[in-house]
């Protein structure tokens, strides 16, 4: 037991870890490439600063993001042998693909970096075109793979090993483009901010700096359109889960009794013992409108499910609730940046707004760790749901403690280096 948990706690430091650099991977590309675009099309050579500069910052996330995913590899083959060997079979094509989508942003990261004065300018922006794009497949398809784990299916069971492998079903399950939705515009919307806010915090010591302003304003927009189609996404999912995860619905809002017409309960203290969400305040009928689009549905408790299968019910609340406060500032910030736009057709730079968005700044990914441990977390105690527990496929090997320090030492290490190139080469060296 105590090397499960201790297993646990590896996988969960090297997502907590890797999901960050994953992320601003993902994201980087898009505002870079935007910054070239811009170059290109006024001849203002801020921009062309802004896009080099940000192509350090994306060479060096990719370059730690590729490190912490090798990592996560080894880990997944190491301490879950026998999900690797379930699973390699029926979900193996999204990591093939996932790989030649690695490959293929490696290759025109290259072409990028070192590519300004030996290819023609139109393909130098198409070369951070594809680095955008297959930044974002590389996501997509790790994301697909996950929500295979959520809802399963290209595979029948027989005497507990799968047959009939269909790999396309597979990749297509009901949660896969709720999921691929939520987490990519998440990638976005969180770099975004954080991008703002740190152009912001310049912009308050000096608002008219050109440099400031301009990257201020890409990654505004990014985080403006992204910030307030989240929450949209958001819904999306939560009604998959409804359908096909419904204890883990269950759990994300503390909800014991089944009932139809269920209230969304903001807050509150779940109590295990007694069975309730103490304090909470409810709205009626919202909690059935928002997962199944009608105020009478029924939607199930925790009740109807044997206590052993249930998810840690304290950790995912809390972290449901943290997820879903920042991304409600984050689309009310959006709305507010969007609304002074519409009126004004000005970059919102008034002290209040910057100093908002310095506030806001890490939002993003703060709702980005507390989704995952949503979505991980409220699965359990099933590491492929209703069909493999995550206690039977952990290795036999003892001594987990070992690597779990380790590696959470090795994380630290790399988040100490990224933060100080990070400042040295990008934020620093900015005029």
């Amino acid at each position: 037991m105590e090397d499960l948990i201790f297993a646990r706690m590896q996988m969960g430091v090297s997502l907590v870890f890797h999901i960050v650099f994953a992320c601003i991977g993902v994201a980087m590309p898009l505002l870079m490439v935007i910054a070239e675009w811009l170059w290109l099309k006024t001849g203002d050579d801020v921009y062309l600063d802004l896009a080099k500069r940000w192509a350090k910052g994306t060479a060096i996330l990719f370059a730690v993001g590729a490190v912490s995913g090798t990592v996560i590899s080894f880990e997944l083959g190491l301490l879950w042998p026998k999900f690797m060997e379930f699973a390699g079979a029926v979900i193996g094509m999204p990591f093939a693909l996932e790989g030649f989508a690695f490959f293929t942003e490696a290759i025109f990261l290259g072409i990028y970096l070192y590519g300004w004065e030996k290819v023609s300018k139109v393909q130098h922006l198409l070369a951070g075109v594809v680095v955008a794009l297959s930044g974002a497949a590389s996501a997509t398809f790790v994301v697909i793979a996950n929500a295979w784990m959520n809802t399963p299916a290209g595979f029948r069971l027989e005497n507990g090993k799968p047959v009939d492998i269909d790999p396309v079903a597979a990749m297509f399950t009901p949660a896969a483009l709720p999921q691929i939705l939520h987490m990519d515009i998440a990638a976005y919307a969180a770099t975004g901010f954080l991008v703002a806010g740190i152009h912001a915090f310049m912009l308050l010591k000096d608002k008219t700096n050109r440099f400031h302003r301009a990257a201020f304003a890409i990654a505004l927009s990014i985080g403006v359109v992204m910030g307030i189609l989240e929450p949209l996404s958001g819904d999306f999912l939560a009604k998959t889960v409804a359908h096909f995860q419904p204890v883990k619905l269950a759990a994300f809002e503390a909800h014991f009794q089944t009932e139809a017409g269920a209230p969304l309960q903001i807050g509150g203290i779940p109590d295990l013992e007694a069975r309730e969400n103490k304090y909470a305040i409810s709205i009626p009928y919202l909690l059935s409108i928002l997962a199944f689009s009608d105020p009478k549905a029924v939607v199930k408790g925790l009740n109807d499910y044997p206590r052993d299968l249930w998810p840690n019910i304290y950790i995912i609340r809390n972290a449901f609730q943290i997820m879903l406060g920042c991304g409600m500032v984050m689309m009310l910030v959006s709305l507010w940046a969007a609304f002074i736009y519409w009126r004004k057709r000005v970059l919102p730079d008034s002290t209040t707004f910057l100093k908002t968005m310095v506030f806001s700044a890490p939002l993003g990914f703060l709702a980005v760790e507390c989704g995952w441990l949503v979505t991980e977390v409220g699965r359990q105690p099933w590491v492929i749901q209703s069909v493999l527990k995550t206690a039977d496929v952990v290795t036999p090997m003892p001594g987990l403690i070992v690597p779990f320090a380790f590696f959470s030492l090795l994380y630290v290490f790399l988040f100490v280096i990224v933060v100080w190139l990070i400042r040295r080469q990008v934020i620093e060296s900015s005029p």
